[in-house]
């Protein structure tokens, strides 16, 4: 037994030193079979579980790891191997369980802490995560500072754009590209496009040329680390309305199919909202590239809301009724305080044309979610305005209390009542937004616009006696303003005349008024011109030249008028000749009867029997033809019974015509004798 003890101890030894010289090598497979061999010698040993379980993380086997860590519960203590389950359960997007994990920890090491970070920022949770970053970065000396520090730029960045917080200053030097990146991200959540678009480019910069100094480095692989630079900038393109370019951009990185998905997915869904209701072939086939495996862990929880809100969208521009109803009701139980399904719920009643439901939904969700009472019940007003409720949408607009006294609002409301003829609830209108600047922002720009606009208004529509208090209270304002004065001596002249003239007095006078202009110079100004001015005298010279002007033009000849062909000089003219014959005094009118046979009485084509005798028909030559209507006067009664009326009659000769050319036809014919 003891030569077996010793045999066994030799092959554990030897089994050590394989793993040991494997793991340097990174041939974590080939360690592996030996840690196996050594867990048949002695499976409960904890040093040969442990490196097991750190071969297995290596290899990628994460859910493996993590079933070796529960099955060697009492073997391995949480401690001595909770940054590796805490890693499997972070690997295995159990994010939750990670960090209960790494809270469970009695000690918190180093690598805990840097897990702790990255936990915190999956899980959005930013202030932590900038805590834990700043207290690493001030507590810890090694080679991995730099990358500590793109990660907190990354956080910083995260809170400006998806928290709306303005970054502080944290003195990053923008050394690399990946701090390059995480500054033009900070930038764009604060709306500074510009600088944004040029640390993008400083990051391209470095990105290229960090990557060119390695040889194994080829063109497509530093394009493909390039990918995501390039997608923000297409971004950035896209917010400035440059979406030509942006839409190029985006394609061109599609092309380049990146392995990261949760990049495609953003591009993707960038490009549906580019395309909106036209090119919906396209937003259909970009729709399944954010539907990839694994997306839902790459994007943060807004940007995956906001591919959701997109496809919704998509299904109502593609008409797909049930589609469009399901996702946004998904969506609503979901966010149930958010707005934009509702909206979007709305948006498909009203292409269905079924605004009264769209309205009775509005207005439920408005009961239920006070916060967005004022944005629903701008839609509401919205859907009543594009029904012709002018009047409806008044009503509701005035029941937004925050907005009521605003500027805008007023201006709208106004405008609103003056297109419907209510000029006293407009007037009533300005009247409660004056009463709400007097009282809670006296004599602001905004509170003397208003009164200026009030009154400006009652006078336009001849409420003057309404308009002089307004009048008043900006003349005091502002004793200087003679426009003002002016406004309220006419409105005044009408109600009390006497008050008007006292103000009057007020007025400067007409000597200060006048304009010091210098004719003389005024007309030989280069922009002044002379007009000459018609039926002036000449004299002098003038006069002259205008009589030498005049000898030198040659008189031109009358010419005589033309006279009539027939004209007699011995006969007097007829004096109505100018006049229409019917208005002349000799007119008689036309004599019944005289034209009874004439052409022209008769149907079209007819003949009177006087005309008989020269019809080429009547013949003896002549071939019989059928007979026509007035050939004879014995027959003139039956024929008119049986008349064909004038639009129905052929030609004469259309149909002699035609049976020369089928007479023709026989001749040629195969049938022909």
């Amino acid at each position: 037994m003891a030569a077996a003890a010793a045999g066994g101890a030799g092959t554990a030894a030897a089994l050590w030193t394989e793993v040991n010289r494997s793991g340097q090598n990174g041939d974590f497979g080939r360690a592996l079979k030996s840690l196996n061999k050594l867990l048949q010698i002695n499976k409960d040993d904890v040093t040969a579980l442990h490196c097991k379980v750190v071969c297995l993380i290596q290899n990628g086997s994460f859910k493996e790891a993590l079933s070796v860590i529960h099955t060697h519960t009492k073997v391995l203590t949480s401690d001595s191997i909770t940054f590796e389950k805490a890693y499997c359960e972070y690997r295995l997007n159990r994010i939750e369980n990670a960090l209960k994990t790494i809270q469970s920890a009695s000690q918190q090491t180093d690598k805990l802490k840097e897990l702790h970070g990255q936990v915190l920022y999956r899980l959005e949770r930013y202030d932590e995560c900038l805590a834990v970053y700043r207290d690493l970065i001030r507590n810890s000396q090694d080679d991995y500072e730099e990358e500590r520090k793109t990660n907190l730029s990354a956080v910083v960045a995260a809170q400006s754009t998806w928290e709306k917080v303005e970054p502080e200053d944290l003195g990053l030097q923008e050394a690399t590209y990946e701090l390059c990146y995480n500054a033009a991200c900070a930038l764009i959540g604060q709306g500074r496009l510009n600088e944004a678009m040029e640390n993008l480019q400083k990051a391209e910069d470095l990105c290229r040329q960090s990557l060119s100094e390695d040889s194994d480095v080829t063109e497509e692989d530093i394009e493909a680390e390039l990918a995501i630079i390039h997608g923000q900038m297409a971004y950035i393109m896209q917010l400035q309305g440059r979406t030509e370019d942006a839409l190029q951009l985006y394609n061109q990185i599609i092309k380049l199919k990146p392995t990261d998905v949760g990049l495609i997915a953003v591009i993707a869904n960038n490009i549906i909202t580019i395309n909106k209701d036209q090119n919906v072939f396209d937003s259909k086939k970009k729709v399944k590239l954010t539907n990839a495996d694994g997306v839902e862990h790459k994007l943060s929880k807004k940007q995956l809301q906001a591919i959701e809100f997109n496809k919704a969208l998509l299904a109502m521009y593609t008409n797909q009724a049930d589609q469009c109803r399901k996702l946004s009701a998904s969506l609503q139980s979901q966010n149930p305080e958010h707005l934009l399904p509702v909206l979007i719920q709305a948006a498909q009643l009203c292409r269905e044309k079924q605004h009264a439901k769209a309205i009775e939904l509005l207005q439920d969700f408005a009961e239920q979610s006070p916060a967005n009472s004022a944005q629903i019940k701008l839609t509401m007003a919205q859907l009543k305005i594009a029904q012709g409720s002018v009047t409806k949408a008044c009503i509701i607009l005035r029941s937004i209390e925050e907005l009521k006294h605003k500027p805008g609002m007023v201006s709208a409301l106004v405008t609103m009542y003056g297109h419907e003829e209510d000029i006293d609830s407009a007037i009533e209108v300005f009247t409660q937004a004056i009463q709400w600047y007097q009282e809670y922002q006296p004599k602001s720009p905004v509170h003397l616009s208003l009164i200026r606009e009030a009154a400006n208004f009652k006078l336009k529509y001849g409420r003057k006696k309404e308009a002089i208090s307004d009048l008043e209270e900006l003349w005091k304002q502002n004793p200087k303003d003679i426009h003002t004065l002016a406004q309220l001596i006419s409105a005044y002249s009408l109600v009390d005349p006497e008050k008007a003239k006292v103000l009057s007095k007020h007025l400067p006078s007409s000597d200060t008024m006048s304009l010091k202009v210098d004719v003389d110079a005024l007309e030989n100004s280069p922009g002044a011109t002379y007009v000459r001015k018609k039926g002036g005298k000449l004299t002098g010279e003038n006069q002259q030249k205008e009589q030498g002007q005049g000898d030198v033009k040659k008189k031109k000849r009358k010419k005589k008028g033309k006279l009539p062909k027939n004209y007699d000089p011995k006969v007097t003219p007829d004096p109505e000749r100018w006049l229409p014959m019917r208005e002349r005094s000799y007119y008689r009118g036309r004599k019944k009867g005289k034209k009874k046979d004439q052409i022209g009485k008769g149907t079209q084509g007819a003949t009177t029997a006087g005309t008989s005798e020269l019809d080429a028909s009547k013949t003896a030559s002549s071939p019989p033809t059928s007979p026509r209507p007035g050939s004879s006067t014995a027959t003139s009664s039956a024929a008119t019974s049986n008349m064909i009326p004038p639009r129905h009659q052929k030609p004469a000769g259309a149909a002699a015509t035609k049976k020369k050319q089928q007479q023709k036809k026989k001749k040629g014919g195969k049938g022909g004798w």
